[in-house]
């Protein structure tokens, strides 16, 4: 983020109750504008979308999907994973970023799958950041993708909006989950986040946002940001 963009800070609403309005009027616009949104990894059970979230790290999602075909077409379950090859795994992931880490990531989290969970992907926060490479924003992608639990998940667009939107004045993930909360009702966690990640894409990027083309910055307390 240019030095521009990232020292300018917008004014903070003063109460909970104007925040919490000034919030959902933005999520009603982003709803309008993206009626579709939806996670942007192709997996057909919870734990392929585990294995994919968690090789989605400091890479693309398109990346992940030209990759995961093959990985579940050779290691459809934990159980196969688990018992896989190291060096075949990371012949399969070399395209990604940190393959190597990214693979006994992978491998570790299957063996604890067999080993403590039945094969089972476990259905709460806190059974699914013991594993190996999951950490709270895969766990909240998992939980509100497959479980319908509401998870808010912070990568660098929700951060990242969230701070020009006034949403939150933190760079911690947790502290910036924790300020989302007491904005938004709990249903609309899981299917915010993605709306944001679209906008972040599309529109409100890190180092020259199109603020002359966002169709929210009449509600954006950072406008202009060029």
């Amino acid at each position: 983020m240019s030095k521009k963009v990232a020292a300018k800070l917008p004014p903070r609403p003063r109460s909970l109750a104007q925040r919490r309005a000034a919030a959902n009027e933005i999520c009603a616009q982003l709803t309008r504008i993206y009626p579709d949104s939806a996670c942007g990894l192709t997996f057909s059970n919870p734990f392929e979308l585990l294995v994919a979230t968690v090789l989605s790290a400091q890479t693309t999602d398109a990346r992940v999907n030209s990759v995961t075909p093959t990985l579940f077409e050779h290691f459809p379950t934990p159980e196969k994973l688990a018992q896989a090859q190291l060096s075949e795994l990371e012949n399969i992931l070399r395209p990604l970023g940190f393959f190597r880490s990214k693979a006994k990531s992978c491998q570790g989290l299957s063996r604890l799958l067999c080993e403590e969970f039945d094969g089972e992907v476990p259905r709460t926060l806190e059974e699914l950041v013991r594993l190996p490479g999951v950490g709270r924003k895969t766990a909240n992608v998992v939980l509100g993708n497959v479980f319908d639990v509401p998870g808010i998940t912070v990568d660098t667009h929700v951060g990242r909006l969230s701070r020009r939107w006034a949403w939150t004045r933190h760079d911690n993930p947790v502290k910036v989950e924790e300020d989302i909360a007491r904005l938004l009702p709990p249903e609309e966690w899981t299917i915010t986040c993605h709306r944001i990640i679209d906008h972040g894409r599309a529109i409100c990027h890190a180092r020259r946002p199109n603020c002359g083309a966002c169709p929210l910055a009449d509600l954006c307390p950072s406008y202009p940001l060029t």
